[in-house]
């Protein structure tokens, strides 16, 4: 049998964003991947994280299928581009899980201004997200954060 007690695991996120808010860049950069564009076509799963394709959010009809992939995760983690106006993420989303629910800003390094980055930050409040993580992908910002949160068990 392997002793396991010096071993922390970290907590399995998935993440849920529409198209082209940045989950998967995320997920190669904490997970120390080659950070290519793929768009993801299916459920891909990660040491820390489970990446769900964009569709899912936008389609209401796929509502089901993030809610029972979620059963897999300690946390949720919703994904909101600030450089970019548009939400798929409705007011109280989070209330379809019975886990904590994160709040991700991504491409804090687009943003033309804070005032960007709070719109963000209110679509993640209003959909329920209970801690938030402004980060960016690209230049690193919040990522040390987020990371520390990820493997606090």
């Amino acid at each position: 049998m392997t002793d396991r007690s010096n071993k922390r695991e970290s907590k399995k996120v998935i993440l849920i964003g529409k198209t082209g808010s940045g989950k998967t860049t995320l997920i190669q950069r904490i997970e120390d991947l080659t950070m290519t564009y793929r768009k993801t076509q299916s459920v891909q799963r990660y040491l820390r994280f489970i990446d769900t394709p964009g569709e899912y959010l936008e389609n209401r009809g796929y509502y089901k299928a993030l809610i029972v992939t979620s059963a897999d995760a300690d946390v949720i983690g919703l994904v909101q581009d600030c450089a970019s106006d548009e939400t798929w993420l409705p007011p109280m989303f989070s209330s379809a899980f019975s886990k904590e629910v994160i709040g991700i800003v991504t491409k804090t390094d687009l943003a033309k201004s804070e005032k960007d980055i709070h719109r963000a930050e209110e679509t993640l409040k209003n959909a329920g997200a209970v801690r938030l993580f402004d980060i960016s992908a690209v230049d690193g910002t919040g990522i040390d954060r987020l990371t520390a949160y990820i493997d606090m068990k």
